[in-house]
């Protein structure tokens, strides 16, 4: 598996990224990101109040050695305390909310693709001194995604009922990412 460089992120402009958005996040992979059918001025009109909110913000990641340069992975990185996941555990100071989505890789299938993109999105996170817990709630039918947390270091608390769907709530301490890492002869 050839692990990933440095990825460059920028983030997401609702009108400049609207196509690429679009496609992503209604394609039938990206069901549970529940956007089926949306079009595109609907998934425009999302990241626009993501945009504007203080709570919230959604980033696109490239891979910097890329030769095309297209985004391939997109974080929001949110407040849980904003969000109605916060209504569901005690948030604490530290805590930040995060949603992933990793766009398929250009020509054959990479093992370890999804994996190198979620270390990215949890160094990112982690980048910020005052995160201390990363929190997740996949949807409970999302195994793939659940084995993926795993291997980066979640822990499973319970599922939870969240609007159209239900979640499995899960953290990752900043200290059990770096013993992910570690575990799998990650420096950086």
């Amino acid at each position: 598996m050839a692990r990933w460089g440095e990825v460059v992120w920028r983030a997401v402009d609702p009108d400049l990224d609207g196509d690429l958005l679009h496609r992503w996040l209604t394609a039938p992979r990206a069901r549970f990101w529940m956007m089926q059918g949306w079009t595109r001025e609907q998934v425009v009109a999302e990241y626009r109040r993501i945009a504007a909110s203080a709570t919230h913000e959604a980033l696109l990641g490239t891979l910097a050695d890329a030769a095309d340069a297209d985004p391939v992975l997109l974080v929001e990185r949110y407040d849980p305390a904003s969000d109605p996941v916060g209504g569901t555990y005690s948030v604490q100071p530290g805590d930040a909310g995060m949603h992933l989505f990793v766009a398929p890789p250009a020509g054959p299938p990479q093992p370890g693709y999804t994996s190198e993109a979620m270390h990215a999105a949890l160094a990112l996170l982690f980048a910020d001194g005052a995160v201390q817990r990363v929190v997740v709630e996949p949807d409970v039918a999302n195994l793939a995604v659940q084995r993926l947390n795993e291997r980066w270091g979640f822990e499973v608390h319970r599922d939870v009922t969240l609007p159209g769907k239900t979640g499995r709530l899960s953290t990752c301490t900043r200290a059990a990412f770096e013993r992910a890492r570690a575990d799998h002869g990650r420096t950086a």
